[in-house]
Parts: structure tokens; sequence; C-alpha cells
């Protein structure tokens, strides 16, 4: 092993008996499992977010195969890289069977063309395509490969996966043990928590602890929280604001204030501002919130998310996060009601697929003399005009007499709706 490569390479593990986390695909009785250690694989595409031993995932299929195994990267591979690959593969002389596994890291960057480029010879077995992107696949990759492939979803690594790597580092000949370190496991942790799943960033925080720190006169070098805390760059929360991840935040910061639980809300809101989100993308989602799940429960969370909205334009961040803090409570910890949401939503469907009659000729308007003559505002009932400002007539077409939309419900205040009676 070459000391000089990274030690986030190094640690990568060889086989499966190495490979820290993922046990949901990878244990004993699962079927990656046991297809990787029969050498039976099929067409498999692995979908998480980074750090979390796609790669390395890779690397102990390579090991473990008696296949060829070739690596692209889309990022810098072409059509005519995949056609050399192929080439390679159906080469007997140099490849007696006559097939190959195709690592492709990032799929989801190759174009259309690069993905049709590669289909016929999944199909035929030519190729065994193991796809690894940090996109979600159904979204990002050719349908016609994801039918003809496996697809799995690796999760972040939890703390006690990125401790047993860093904790093998420090004692594994192929990590750092030779730089003779002293570390304490409280340390350790510290670094895992701070890595948020992304073991590639202990790693590479604990590499540069370890190289940027003087021995002392004891023959060791020390590291120390205040060290570690200063090496190891906190990462952002999995969010790619064009990804799969902004739908999937956007979502739950929608859900929780709709759940009512502002605690949630604000955490998701955090997170988005964290990663870059813009401000006005937020604001809009709470303003329509406010009228989708608010509601007639309570009217007054339409006012103040709109008038968040201006606010968050006109101030901008950092200060914004405050508005939207205080908007997005504001939503999350009121009543609720989809009441208004409901009935537009059936009105609309009636007025696409019904035949839904003729306005009534004493409601429609008569801007021009001689209308009257034609029916138009005939008959009709001035409501200001009658006691309580309200009086019996007809505004429905016939045809949708007895309709009703809006229903109020528990949660909305009747007190102060017009009486009809």
């Amino acid at each position: 092993m070459d000391l000089n490569e990274p030690l986030a390479y190094r640690m990568m593990p060889k086989t499966l008996d190495d490979y820290v986390g993922q046990e949901h695909i990878l244990g004993k009785d699962k079927i990656l499992y046991r297809t990787i250690k029969a050498d039976r694989l099929s067409s498999i595409i692995l979908w998480g977010p980074p750090g979390c031993g796609k790669t390395s995932l890779a690397r102990v299929i390579s090991n473990t195969t008696k296949y060829k195994f070739i690596k692209l990267n889309a990022v810098t591979a072409g059509v005519g890289d995949i056609k050399n690959a192929i080439e390679e593969a159906q080469n007997t002389f140099l490849n007696p069977s006559g097939k190959c596994i195709l690592f492709v890291d990032e799929i989801h960057r190759f174009n259309k063309l690069q993905q049709d480029a590669l289909l016929p010879y999944v199909e035929k077995g030519v190729v065994i395509l193991i796809g690894a992107t940090t996109e979600n696949p159904y979204f990002e990759v050719n349908k016609a490969l994801i039918s003809r492939s496996m697809v799995f979803q690796l999760h972040e690594l939890s703390e006690d996966n990125v401790y047993t790597v860093l904790k093998r580092a420090i004692n594994s000949e192929e990590g750092l043990k030779s730089y003779n370190i002293k570390i304490s496991d409280e340390t350790l942790i510290k670094i895992a928590e701070t890595a948020n799943g992304d073991v590639r960033t202990a790693l590479n925080g604990l590499e540069i602890a370890v190289l940027t720190t003087p021995m002392e006169s004891d023959g060791f070098i020390h590291i120390t929280d205040e060290i570690a805390k200063e090496c190891v760059q906190t990462r952002k929360a999995v969010f790619d604001k064009n990804g799969d991840s902004h739908y999937d935040n956007i979502s739950a910061f929608i859900k929780s204030m709709r759940g009512s639980d502002a605690d949630a809300a604000l955490f998701y809101l955090a997170r988005a501002l964290n990663a870059g989100e813009d401000p006005m993308f937020m604001a809009r989602r709470i303003v329509i919130a406010a009228s989708e799940d608010v509601g007639m429960a309570n009217p007054m969370a339409l006012v103040v998310a709109n008038s968040a909205m201006q606010a968050v334009h006109m101030v901008g961040m950092p200060e914004a996060r405050i508005i939207l803090a205080e908007a997005a409570v504001y939503v999350a910890t009121s009543k609720k009601s989809n009441a208004s949401y409901l009935a537009i939503d059936k009105a609309l469907s009636d007025v696409n697929s019904k035949d839904t009659g003729i306005i009534p000729m004493h409601i429609r308007n008569a801007p021009a003399k001689g209308m009257e003559k034609e029916g138009y505002h005939v008959g009709y009932k001035y409501p200001h005009d009658y006691p309580g400002h309200f009086v019996e007539q007809q505004y429905l077409p016939d045809k949708m007499l007895g309709t009703k939309y809006f229903v109020p419900d528990e949660n909305i205040d009747t007190s102060n709706f017009q009486k009809k009676d």
C-alpha cells in the first residue's frame, strides 16, 4: 500500500467482511450479499449520499468477481469510452468469458445518448452494469436501464459505523498506525458526529489532523478535540438544490407545517437555508401552506405569510431567516382546515367534466343599453337593499342547483358567517 495515497482510499474495504454499514442490503441473509459472494451479480444501481460506500462496494465486487472489471466515471467518459469497454469485454483472447462488470460512477451524469449506448449490451448480458449515483435513479437514469437493473438504496452511515472505520484507520498498517497517534475514543466519536454520515469526510479530517500536528517529546502525535474540530469540516446536510434531496426536504418542511410540528418545520427550514436555498422559494411554500392547510381556520395566516414573503424580498439574508421562521411557526401552530382547498378542487372537477349549464340571466352583466330586453340582469336583487344585507336568490346554474362545495369543518369559526335565515 502506498502511504502517499489518501487515507480514505487506503481504507476502502477489499472484501465484504471488511465492509462497514448498509446491513439492510449486505446482511448475510440479504440478496445483494449472497449474489456478490456467489459471483452471480446482475446489473445494479447503487443510490445514496456522498461518502456512504457506493464506490467501496464496487471495489469489493471488483476483488470478488471472476469477470473483467472496468471502471468509468460519467463526468469524463463519453460514448467512445463505452464502446472501448464493450470491445474489451468481447475480446475473447483477452477476456475468455466474453462479458465484463462495468462500474459507472455518477451514472446520472450520462446523457440519454450515452445511456442508450449501454442498453443493448446490458440487455444481452455482455455488460453487468453497476451504476453509482447520488441522485434518484428513477428520475435521472434511463427507464429501460432501470427496468433491467436492481436498485439498491444506501443510507448515510451511522456514527457507530464511522467510528468503526476511524478506529480501524488508527490501528491499521495501511492506515495511520505508523504515525504513533494518541487520540481518545471520545475525540473519535466527535469526529464521527461532525462528519454527518460521510466516512470520507471523517477520514480526510483525521488524516489532516495527523499530518499537520507535530510529534511531542514523548514520541506521539496527540490529537485533541480542538485539533480535530479545526481539521474536520462539518459536512452540510445532503442537499442538492436541483436534486432529489431538494424535493425531499421541501416536502418534509410542508408536511411538518401541515402536521402542526413547529420544531420540525424550523429544522427543515434551517436545513434548506444552510444549503443555500433561495429564501423566496421557502417564503412561497409558506404562503401556499397558509392557504391550503390553514385556510379558513385562521385566515390571518395567509396575511402573515404574504407579509413575510414581501419582507424577505426587501430584507434578504441573513435577517430573512427570522422572518421565515416567524411565518413558518405561525402557520405550523395555527388551527388547520383544508375546506377551501377541497372546495375549489371539487368545483374545478365539475367544470372540467360536467355539463354545468348556463349562468342565470339575472346575475349576468348588462353594460350596454338595451341588454335588459334580452333578460340580462333582469330580476337581480341587490343584497344591501334587504335586512341583514342578505336576500335569497339563485346564483348557481339550474343544472348545478343544490351543489355544495364549501363545507366548514370543526376548526372553522362560523360565528361571523352570513346568516341565511
